[in-house]
């Protein structure tokens, strides 16, 4: 019996477990899943006869080190600070590695070691990362083997609410880990537009945001999306030196790309410990905390017209609306109140009126406080389903003639708990796992799924698993 041992069991690792679990009995195994709440494990594996539950603190070098000299693969779900606990241990007790996570310098280090041991470390094998690059290299094999010459290259994805379920001002639900909402960007991002380089800050991300619209053969969408880190390293990754326009986003809708620029604006994912949260309401705190930010001055600012004194910003919403209607309706003042009302209909969500709600969270930072917000006001409610959606645009030219590709692909959840974040980050690594275990994948290092000996079989799986393309090819 061979032994496949999980760390981590939270949000993303449900439909990996239930994978595993279902492929167990053919395939011999015994699926060892590790975390710190024990209640956690067992609502995943449901006490599954070829599961075992093992509660303990990845900082616990000896019992970690123990669970991987006695597994045959190791996949972790852990923050990916982490992961170079268990890498260090893997390379130690000859075991190979999977993660969702993208390969950091720390783990470049010990390609030399993985290659010696005879192991293979497969890195950002998720959604995204991991779905992007396997789909958008498939599509580039088959473009470059047919002689297409490929200028433009865009990948969007997003992991974001069904429409069914999305009734907020935000039109966004947290299906994956919160305090990565929140640090979303801000590392800024870099990309290529038209043969220059451009870099853009933190600050900048989210300001007059595109838009990009698509249809596949049941929906129509339109989103706004943000260029995702640093895409220029992809360009040689993926065999595309010379091309023009290189870019990897993020998709959200258009009005929660314009919120999240005013919670940047306002300083709310402000990592550093400011706030004494303890018994304080998150009306205590907003209260608190925009009138250190001025915030009647910023609104007047983002409005461009007088406006806080007549409006009175701190009312409630219903009354700010009337305010509002009875002031001279020309052109440009109904687009300042639709701005306005979006603004506060989002922050009035979030709880700029609630006295109910406790923080608690001791000596905090406003980042600290906007997690526990968005915990609290964007969380899935059990029957909510969540969406994530991929698009890959390319542009190529193949005999004299411009093409321009879209692959999109766009998947639902069942629920709360089997979410497509769920689906589309955990099947990969599942899939992956059984093709190194049963020897069709036999790469030996550390990769990213961006060759056909992992790319193939793996998309070849995900079909079965109704993770699949839409794609068209059009003439320009």
């Amino acid at each position: 019996m061979k032994n496949i041992l999980l760390f981590g069991a939270g949000k993303s690792a449900t439909v990996l477990i239930n994978y595993l679990l279902s492929e167990a009995e053919s395939n011999n195994w015994m699926i060892i899943v590790v975390d710190a709440n024990q209640e956690l494990i067992l609502k995943k594996t449901n006490a599954h006869p070829l599961s075992k539950a093992i509660v303990s603190d990845i900082n616990d070098a000896q019992k970690r080190g123990d669970l991987i000299s006695a597994a045959d693969i190791v996949i972790s779900m852990m923050p990916p600070a982490l992961h170079i606990l268990i890498a260090k241990d893997c390379i130690q007790y000859s075991t190979s590695l999977l993660t969702a996570s993208y390969i950091d310098d720390q783990l470049k280090s010990m390609d030399a070691a993985i290659k010696e041991k005879g192991l293979i470390f497969l890195c950002e094998m998720g959604l995204d990362p991991g779905i992007d690059h396997m789909s958008a290299m498939e599509l580039i094999h088959s473009i470059i083997e047919k002689g297409g010459e490929i200028t433009s290259f865009k990948s969007h994805c997003g992991g974001l609410v069904a429409p069914e379920s999305d009734d907020n001002p935000w039109h966004y639900k947290i299906s994956w880990n919160p305090r990565n909402v929140v640090l979303a960007g801000k590392a800024g991002a870099i990309y290529l537009e038209e043969g220059v380089s451009i870099e853009k800050k933190y600050e900048d991300l989210f300001k007059n945001a595109e838009t990009v619209s698509f249809s596949d053969d049941k929906n129509a969408f339109k989103f706004g999306y943000y260029p995702n880190r640093n895409s220029l390293p992809y360009i040689n990754l993926y065999q595309l030196d010379g091309v023009q326009t290189f870019v990897r986003t993020t998709l959200r809708h258009p009005d929660f790309m314009d919120g999240w620029n005013n919670i940047i604006e306002l300083h709310l994912t402000d990592e550093t410990p400011s706030y004494h949260s303890d018994e304080k309401t998150l009306m205590n705190f907003f209260k608190d905390y925009f009138q250190k930010q001025n915030f009647n001055d910023w609104l007047d600012k983002k409005l461009s017209v007088p406006f806080a004194e007549s409006a009175k910003i701190l009312e409630e919403i219903e009354q700010i609306e009337t305010d509002l209607i009875e002031m001279d309706k020309t052109n440009l003042l109904t687009e300042k109140m639709e701005v306005a009302n979006l603004i506060l209909k989002q922050l009035y969500f979030l709880g700029m009126d609630d006295n109910k709600t406790y923080i608690n969270k001791g000596f905090c930072s406003p980042a600290d406080v906007l997690q526990f917000v968005l915990e609290k006001k964007l969380a899935l409610q059990k029957n909510d389903r969540d969406m994530v959606v991929m698009l890959h645009e390319i542009e190529y030219k193949l005999q004299n003639e411009m093409h321009k590709v879209t692959s999109s692909l766009v998947v639902k959840g069942e629920d709360a708990l089997k979410t497509a974040m769920a689906k589309t980050v955990g099947l990969p690594l599942g899939i992956a796992a059984k093709l190194i275990l049963n020897g069709e994948i036999t790469l030996t290092g550390l990769h990213i799924p961006i060759m056909k000996e992992i790319y193939t079989p793996v998309l070849k799986e995900l079909k079965k698993q109704h993770i699949e393309f839409f794609e068209k090819d059009v003439v320009e």
